[in-house]
């Protein structure tokens, strides 16, 4: 029987977010991390007040064994625990946010048929404003999946969709925080070279993206159309739309994405 309800073996950016995330549903007690720099997961563990050992500990151990790490790094991690999954008597669930790796090609390197469910987070998860793509292996129970979701449901959005649309989902929601940031600096650059403290305009502008955001997902009406209902005829907000536009802004988000989709593609075959 599993000590820990949830282990994680890889605690980075996206490891963390997770933790921070589920320790909100479930007691400390009841979460065992691991990484490779040690210094990193008791640092961790003492934050959160939950337990740390080696990878080995965190495979034996857990019911929901997390892996985040990196693409090329899987090969090492499953080669290290596999032998511990393969003695394990009772049931468990592998979770694996490696971004390209597909559920068959884990199901491979775990040596074994387990159930795995494979998400793509983001680092909003651990603020409780993120989201989690999720695709399961034909071996996940229901009842796994439903508790999945319950004790992740304070990271925000959880969203289970076909294998085939997880990638460029990721591309969207697993990268697009990094565009969002860069869109908000650049927002507040501008409010500092008209005059704003830093500070102002850094509340300012996140602010007003989150607002943005808000009325997007609250009022069903497409982007275009609240943008419309901003842009007064010969205003202020229409000028810096055309400027916006001939710098090229909604060619480069596009570009953004579907770049950002090829090379998580290419992790999964380079690993």
């Amino acid at each position: 029987m599993a000590e820990y309800k949830f282990g994680f073996i890889g605690v980075g950016n996206m490891g963390s977010a997770l933790v921070r995330a589920a320790v909100k549903n479930l007691n400390p007690s009841s979460i065992v991390i691991s990484n490779r720099s040690h210094e990193k997961a008791d640092k961790l563990a003492a934050e959160i007040k939950c337990c740390w050992g080696e990878n080995q500990y965190v495979a034996l151990k857990s019911q929901y064994i997390f892996l985040g790490v990196k693409p090329q790094m899987l090969g090492s991690v499953f080669k290290e625990i596999a032998p511990v999954l393969a003695g394990r008597k009772d049931r468990f669930v592998v979770v694996s946010m490696a971004a390209g790796v597909e559920i068959s090609s884990l199901s491979d390197m775990c040596g074994g048929k387990y159930p795995i469910i494979r998400i793509m987070p983001n680092t909003p998860c651990s603020v409780g404003k993120g989201v989690i793509l999720c695709s399961v292996g034909n071996d996940v129970k229901n009842e796994e999946i439903d508790e999945f979701k319950n004790i992740m449901s304070s990271a925000g959005t959880i969203d289970f969709i076909d294998e085939s649309l997880i990638d460029a989902g990721s591309a969207v929601s697993g990268c697009g925080p990094a565009f969002v940031y860069m869109f908000i600096e650049a927002l507040t650059d501008g409010g500092v070279e008209c005059g704003l403290p830093r500070s102002v305009a850094l509340k300012y502008a996140a602010q007003t993206v989150l607002g943005a955001a808000d009325m997007v997902l609250k009022s069903g009406k497409h982007p275009g159309e609240l943008k419309d209902a901003v842009c007064s005829p010969a205003g202020s907000t229409i000028k810096g739309v055309h400027a916006l536009e001939s710098g090229g802004f909604r060619n480069s988000a596009i570009n953004a994405v579907c770049e950002a989709f090829k090379k998580t593609k290419d992790l999964g075959k380079n690993r």
